[in-house]
């Protein structure tokens, strides 16, 4: 396995050219959550012309509702929703210098070109892992949309917050690659 980079937010372009898929990096520094109800609402604040809740430059957004916090614990349980929902939205934070993105699942083609306009990176995090990601927040606080619980925007201190590069800035697709590497090695008559 390689070795982890160590990522400090907020990010820059120029750090993110370095990152290829497969990369396991431990972030660090603020991240923002945002849902689905989050997104649409940013939406319609840019349609607007309305300012955001965060100013989106070299900020990461991880796609998650944490559960309530136990006692001692920044936020409960936080694992990763799955990207997708987000994909008619991202493309109006990338553009607004927004430089990572942290969920599951594949990523639209309008989104992984406007990463790579842009120089967005997209951070798959561990599905099954919310105890342990919410671990290592180290604060939590609402920061808008209060009304949407578990779907509000919060801004998260994070410390070495474990993640893998899926989207890179040269079109590097973890998913893809995993999928034609794992067709490569299956004997005949599998993975067809």
């Amino acid at each position: 396995m390689a070795d982890e980079i160590r990522l400090e937010a907020p990010l820059m372009r120029e750090g993110n050219e370095a990152l290829k898929t497969g990369d396991v990096v431990l972030l660090s520094g603020v991240l923002y959550t945002a849902r689905d109800a989050a997104h649409a609402r940013m939406k319609e604040a840019i349609e607007n012309g309305d300012d955001l809740p965060f100013d989106p430059e070299g900020q990461i957004v991880y796609f998650t509702g944490p559960a309530p916090a136990r006692p001692g614990h920044a936020i409960g349980p936080a694992g990763p929703t799955t990207a997708s929902r987000m994909d008619p939205y991202s493309p109006l934070l990338v553009e607004r210098g927004l430089k990572g993105m942290v969920g599951k699942g594949l990523r639209s083609e309008a989104v992984r070109d406007a990463m790579r306009e842009h120089g967005c990176v997209y951070f798959g995090a561990v599905e099954g892992t919310a105890a342990l990601l919410a671990d290592r927040v180290k604060d939590a606080e609402v920061v808008a949309y209060e009304d949407l619980g578990a779907e509000a925007i919060r801004r998260l201190v994070v410390e070495d917050f474990p993640v893998i590069v899926v989207n890179d800035l040269h079109g590097g697709d973890l998913y893809l690659e995993g999928r034609e590497r794992w067709r490569k090695r299956a004997p005949v008559g599998e993975g067809s």
